[in-house]
């Protein structure tokens, strides 16, 4: 059994994390500020339903509370999902992202650093690939062109976690999440949105020409990528967790629409500044490195949300 903190535990992936990680046998405690990025009554259900875990509402930038938590947690591994996430809200508030994604994040690494032998997973974005050109992405590929300020946030986590790693010996493990969705996901995720929408009879936005193209990865695929880079983390090192394949815009609201049965409207609208044509994710260092194995296509995932979207979702049918 392995004491664990989960930063970020009530939200999408840290709830799905913090219950495999319990169901496995660890001890979990939760860290989460339950704001109102979305409604906050969806993250209260969701660490409420985390039997076993111990929760504490408090805010990553809290000092006072980050030296409590950790005099009393003695935590042997961190896993930090809590961030202010979205490319598109980040352009509103560039300001208030940096804090709480880079200053909060090195805040929890100066406690981390005095809690002799504790991991630190960190939960970075796709978006740090930027306006990359070459596909499918690879860890090693030049990324000096991000182009939100969301993305820029995530790749200087990802530096100042390997400056500690240097200076102090850190076990860190950097994981590049690509478009996660499936059940209790984000309202304003893609997938999420659309199926809302298209139920109430709204049409769907529906930005460019619909060639743009993402690696969409279901919320198990995800939630096994960082359990083993929990249970393999050693050094520094940054993994991408994806499907390691491509869905266009076009193809994903086909794939909702056929999953519904529903014919859907669009809203057709120009690319929004922030958003990048393609992502997609060479995994082959997660599988080699940490067994990693994403199995849930599209089309099955999508069938997946639509079904919890209808029974427990915000969307139950009574």
């Amino acid at each position: 059994m392995t004491r664990i903190l989960v930063t970020g535990g009530a939200g999408f992936i840290g709830s799905h994390t913090v219950e495999a990680l319990l169901a496995r046998g660890d001890e979990v405690w939760v860290l989460d500020n339950f704001n109102d990025f979305y409604d906050p009554a969806i993250k209260r259900a969701n660490a409420a339903a985390l039997s076993g875990a111990k929760v504490v509402e408090g805010d990553i930038r809290d000092e006072a509370c980050l030296d409590s938590l950790f005099q009393e947690g003695r935590f042997e591994a961190v896993v930090h999902l809590a961030a202010m996430a979205g490319v598109r809200p980040s352009l509103l508030d560039p300001l208030y992202y940096e804090d709480v994604n880079v200053r909060g994040t090195l805040l929890l690494m100066e406690r981390i650093r005095r809690q002799e032998g504790c991991r630190f997973v960190f939960a970075s974005s796709s978006s740090v690939y930027g306006a990359n050109e070459r596909v499918p992405f690879t860890e090693v590929d030049d990324i000096h062109r991000p182009v939100s300020p969301y993305a820029a946030t995530k790749r200087a986590g990802e530096l100042h976690a390997f400056t500690y790693h240097h200076l102090y010996g850190i076990p860190t493990s950097c994981l590049r999440f690509f478009t996660v969705y499936g059940p209790r996901q984000r309202p304003e995720m893609a997938i999420h949105k659309f199926v809302r929408m298209a139920l109430a009879g709204e049409p769907l936005p529906f930005f460019g020409d619909g060639t743009t193209a993402r690696d969409y990865t279901y919320i198990d695929d995800i939630v096994q990528g960082v359990v083993g880079a929990l249970d393999h983390c050693e050094g520094y090192e940054i993994y991408n967790l994806g499907e390691s394949q491509t869905t266009t815009l076009a193809e994903l609201v086909e794939t909702i629409s056929g999953a519904l049965g529903l014919d859907v409207a669009l809203d057709k609208q120009p690319m929004q500044p922030g958003d990048v044509v393609i992502t997609y994710a060479d995994v082959s260092k997660a599988k080699e490195r940490l067994g990693y194995a994403p199995e849930v296509l599209i089309p099955e995932g999508v069938r997946r949300f639509v079904e919890w979207y209808r029974v427990e979702g915000p969307g139950a049918e009574a």
